[in-house]
C-alpha cells in the first residue's frame, strides 16, 4: 500500500507541476498577446491622433481661411458694377494676397491631392499681384483701366483648383464635426 501512496503522491505531485508549467506558459502567451494587441492600439491611435490634428490644423488655418477670402472675393465681383478702386484695392488684392499667402507659409498643411491646385492658385495670384502693382502702383498709377485683369495672357481665375479646395474643406470639416461620422469610420 506504501507503493501504491508513493506512486499516487508522485503522480499528484508531477501533475501539479505539469499543471503549473502549463499555466506558467499560459498566462506568459497571454501576456504576450495583451501586450502586442496593447502596442498595435497605442500605434493606431497615435495615427489617428496626428492625422486628426493634422485635420484640425489644416482646417483651422488653411482651408477655413481660404473658403472665406474665395467667398469674400466672389461677393466682390458679384457686386462690381463699374470701376471700384476700393473693391479692387481692399477687398480683391487683400483677398488675393492673402490666399496666395496663406498657400505659401502654410503648404504643410495642403492636401497632397490639392498641391498642383495650390500651384495654379500661387501662379494666378502672383500674376495678378504684378499686374495690379503695374497699374495702380509706382508714381503714375494707371487709374483709367476699369480693373486689373490677367485673364488674356493665360493667367485667368483657375475655377476648378478654387472648387476643389472648398470641396475638400467641406470634407475634412464634416469629417471632423458631424455627428453622423463615429470615430472607429475615422480610424
Amino acid at each position: 500500500m506504501d507503493e501504491f501512496v508513493r506512486l499516487l503522491a508522485s503522480g499528484v505531485i508531477s501533475g501539479t507541476v505539469i499543471s503549473a508549467i502549463l499555466g506558467y506558459l499560459f498566462k506568459r502567451r497571454t501576456a504576450e498577446i495583451q501586450a502586442q494587441i496593447t502596442n498595435q492600439y497605442e500605434q493606431s491611435m497615435a495615427i489617428f491622433q496626428s492625422t486628426r490634428t493634422w485635420k484640425e490644423k489644416s482646417v483651422s488655418e488653411l482651408l477655413g481661411p481660404m473658403y472665406m477670402q474665395f467667398d469674400r472675393t466672389k461677393r466682390a465681383f458679384d457686386r462690381w458694377q463699374s470701376k471700384n478702386l476700393y473693391l479692387e484695392q481692399k477687398v480683391i488684392r487683400e483677398g488675393n494676397l492673402t490666399i496666395r499667402d496663406l498657400l505659401l507659409s502654410k503648404g504643410y498643411l495642403i492636401p497632397p491631392e490639392l498641391l498642383d491646385d495650390a500651384g495654379k492658385l500661387v501662379e494666378h495670384y502672383d500674376r495678378w499681384l504684378e499686374e495690379f502693382e503695374e497699374k495702380r502702383s509706382g508714381e503714375q498709377p494707371d487709374l483709367n483701366s476699369t480693373f486689373v485683369f490677367v485673364g488674356p495672357q493665360g493667367f485667368g481665375f483657375p475655377h476648378e483648383p478654387q472648387a476643389r479646395f472648398k470641396a475638400r474643406f467641406k470634407e475634412i470639416w464634416a469629417e471632423l464635426y458631424s455627428e453622423d461620422q463615429s470615430t472607429t469610420k475615422r480610424l
